[in-house]
């Protein structure tokens, strides 16, 4: 067994050092190698280090996917699998109509709307149409190379492997999958905050019957608050967001840049983050987490560059208001000439049950919709209807974009990589490089949507919405009203390059899902179109928090990678220090010791006023009085009003240090405190418990506690357990920070690199590494990267793979 081990290790550093000794045409080396593949079918050598993380060595870019595909498979084969099925619209014939839908690639709530969905989008051929347009618009041969390898990676996994994940051992719908298949996840990840969040309605509007009073005159329109607020609502989703902070190198121990990358995803199921290094010699080197089914890198760091991504404030799509033909409510007029829409009928396979038929309406902008929310209709009457205009629906760059990020050596190769391929569908990019660059763009697929054309173009409604939320809604039966194209925008219809807004080489440049304006608080953002975001509006808590923190960090200077881990396990609450105090001070005066909560009686809060004052103000698993703290402040910000919460209101000449100093004279703050305070208790937790004796996962029967705290205390560290007082107080961890990079450079070739994946690299329960890195995170510790050959044949832990193609 050692011999043979030596002998991989020794053909696999044979492979890398012949390859890295070629001149700089290797690239297209490369390209001939992807031309004629070998005829012994594809193979790939993986190195596993510690936790589990493969270092993937392959001659070309189908060997590179095929070694993805197959060690993805390794990990996480159920979690994948569970997503093919839901991307052939099969959830429905294989769980049932009614179930949930997971929610892992769109907001569907039922299977059967999910399948109506993703049914229609593969009958109508969407993905073959995208794979046939020539790179940029469609994916280059490298990109279509890795998903053809990535899925011959994974069906020979299936082949050659049992399944031991009890979530699908022996489960039918496990099963192999095409180059199709693997696009139609991008597809579905790049319009996941367009169509995706629609889905619902895309699948049940339906036009009004005909004689119906819905049919002969207008139903009353929803007011523009309420779908504004919609708005606000449906693309400020909490179920993703980030944060990330590049420094120049002006601010560092060494004068070149650094990176901490931040990303707050789910802990369970299709949007986790999988780690892995990906090398074909002389080509590409790079290393990093990418998002579960997909063939490159999302987020991560080579030699030379290092970037990470945070979900923006870009509303992604559209709104038109259409003009029906009165005589036909699924024919709309432009200019006064009549367009019928297109009818998607589909049918999906029921478990138990007869076949389901829908049928889906489709204009030329899109789908129409009949709803932004459950509260907020948008009717279909006999005069007006909606449709959706989403250009990531069509969008499969997002691939390319990533593995030009992978290649680069610089933040401006980065830059280029989205100018050229505009693939980014919904965050934000931060990079830095080991010349001490630093980088902040929201590059991103935006439909093209000026404030000219807002101005020109708004219906009513929309003349409240666009300011108010970023929503367009444009009179549909105008052809001046059409988006139009940009100057060296890819397709029509979208944002072009120039417009997006963009740091370059600013001490620091951080986002923590805030707008583009405070990258930087010395460098404010300016004269962006309205839909990529505010300018001169009141920051989130986590933001400001941020950027005190880093700005302090930039001014102090001599910056290392260790710097970079501090910050991300502070766990400071942003909070706690406007607030605690004052609310220390309020409860200490209150008449007899009580309070009156929502259900009218009286509470005794004495208890709560010596913990709240002497509570760190930070979420440390040790912390004290943090858990009555989070509570409390949960119930402010409901009982009171936004505008009566702060004595000092917010001002854009000092966004970050305001609004400030609390009101606890307001209306509402002693319900609140009598009520967190019986919540508690209600649960049979002490005012002054631990926070980690209550958040907490449990891995393989030990319950970890995991530090960190929610995104509205303005935590960078973003944790976010639900709360069930029935249940004894919060659950276990289901979200927030995911894949952690701290990454920096020296004088050598290797970068210096930190990273920890928050869930660890597998979900299932008998995987070795399915709580490693959890317990890690549970003590803030983090793994070295092994980037340099010599770190990776190094490791104690090493294990090599030659993985191929069965015959």
């Amino acid at each position: 067994m050692r011999g043979r081990l030596r002998r991989l290790v020794l053909g696999a550093t044979a492979l890398f050092t012949a390859a890295s000794a070629l001149p700089a045409a290797a690239a297209t080396t490369g390209q001939r190698a992807e031309q004629h593949p070998s005829r012994d079918g594809m193979s790939a050598v993986i190195r596993y280090t510690e936790y589990g993380i493969p270092h993937i060595l392959a001659k070309n870019y189908a060997d590179l996917g095929f070694g993805t595909g197959w060690a993805q498979a390794a990990d996480e084969v159920c979690t994948l699998a569970d997503g093919f099925v839901t991307l052939r619209g099969e959830r429905s014939r294989y769980f049932g109509a009614d179930a949930p839908a997971g929610g892992d690639l769109s907001a569907a709530r039922t299977n059967l709307a999910s399948d109506l969905y993703f049914r229609g989008v593969r009958e109508s051929r969407t993905v073959e149409k995208l794979l046939a347009e020539r790179a940029p618009v469609g994916p280059s041969r490298e990109v279509r190379n890795m998903m053809r390898g990535w899925a011959a990676g994974y069906n020979a996994w299936l082949k050659q492997k049992k399944v031991t994940d009890p979530a699908c051992a022996g489960a039918s719908w496990v099963r192999p999958v095409t180059e199709l298949d693997v696009a139609a996840r991008g597809l579905a990840i790049a319009s996941i905050s367009g169509e995706g969040r629609f889905v619902e309605t895309i699948t049940a509007a339906q036009p009004p019957s005909a004689g119906t009073a819905a049919g002969t005159r207008s139903a009353r329109a929803p007011g523009a608050k309420a779908v504004a607020q919609a708005a606000d609502e449906l693309w400020g989703d909490p179920g993703m967001g980030s944060n990330a902070v590049a420094f120049r190198g002006d601010t560092t121990a060494n004068g070149r840049g650094l990176l901490l990358g931040n990303p707050h995803y789910p802990w369970d199921g299709g949007r986790r983050f999988w780690q892995s290094q990906q090398t074909i010699p002389g080509e590409l080197n790079v290393s990093g987490g990418s998002l579960l089914g997909t063939p490159a890198i999302s987020i991560g760091f080579n030699a030379h560059v290092a970037w990470s991504h945070t979900v923006s404030t870009g509303v992604p799509a559209n709104l038109h208001q259409l003009t029906l033909d009165p005589a036909d409510p699924t024919t709309y007029l432009v200019d006064g000439r009549p367009e019928r829409m297109r009818k998607r009928t589909v049918t999906v396979a029921v478990k138990d049950g007869a076949p389901v038929t829908r049928t889906q309406w489709w204009t030329r902008y899109g789908p129409v919709v009949t709803s932004l929310s459950s509260q907020v209709p948008l009717p279909w009457t006999g005069r007006t209807a909606y449709a959706l205009n989403d250009p990531n629906a069509a969008n499969l760059r997002f691939a390319d974009t990533s593995l030009g990020f992978s290649k680069a050596r610089s933040t401006s190769d980065v830059l280029a990589s989205l100018d050229r391929h505009q693939g980014i569908p919904w965050v934000n990019t931060i990079a830095a490089d080991r010349a001490g660059h630093s980088l902040f763009t929201q590059s991103q697929v935006l439909p093209r949507i000026t404030d000219e054309l807002a101005g020109r173009c708004s219906t009513e409604l929309g003349r409240t919405t666009y300011p108010a939320s970023g929503i367009a809604i444009l009179d549909g039966s105008r052809g001046d009203c059409a988006l139009g194209s940009d100057p060296g925008a890819v397709v029509p219809g979208i944002l072009g390059p120039a417009r997006m807004p963009t740091l370059k080489d600013a001490p620091y440049a951080e986002n923590s899902n805030g707008t583009a304006w405070m990258t930087n608080a010395d460098r404010p953002l300016t004269g962006y179109e309205r839909v990529f975001g505010t300018v001169g509006t009141q920051l989130g808590l986590r933001t400001r928090g941020a950027i005190e923190d880093v700005a302090a960090m930039a001014d102090r200077g001599g910056l290392t990678v260790r710097d970079l881990q501090r910050q991300q396990f502070a766990n400071r609450v942003p909070a706690g220090d406007l607030a605690a105090g004052d609310v220390a001070r309020a409860c200490a005066a209150l008449p007899g010791g009580t309070a009156t909560g929502s259900d009218g009686k009286a509470v005794d809060v004495s208890g709560a006023c010596g913990v709240l004052k002497a509570w760190d103000r930070t979420m440390d698993t040790g912390s004290r009085g943090v858990l009555l703290f989070d509570r409390c402040w949960r119930r402010l910000e409901q009982a009171v009003p936004a505008d009566r919460l702060w004595k000092v209101p917010f001002s854009a000449a000092d966004p970050v240090r305001t609004p400030n100093t609390l009101d606890t004279e307001a209306p509402g703050f002693p319900t609140a405190l009598a009520d967190a305070v019986a919540e508690l208790r209600g649960a049979g937790m002490a005012l002054d418990a631990p926070l980690g004796a209550h958040q907490f996962v449990v891995r393989e029967g030990q319950r970890l506690p995991v530090p960190g705290g929610a995104g509205r205390l303005g935590v960078w560290n973003v944790i976010e357990p639900t709360w069930d007082a029935a249940a004894g107080g919060y659950t276990e961890v289901p979200f927030g920070s995911s894949h952690l990079q701290a990454v920096g450079w020296d004088g050598s070739r290797c970068p210096v690199a930190r990273t920890l994946l928050a869930y660890s690299q597998s979900s299932n329960p008998k995987s070795p590494h399915f709580a490693d890195q959890t317990r890690l995170l549970s003590e803030e510790k983090w793994v070295t990267s092994r980037f340099c050959e010599k770190d990776i044949l190094s490791s104690p832990k090493l294990k090599v793979v030659r993985v191929h193609e069965s015959r």
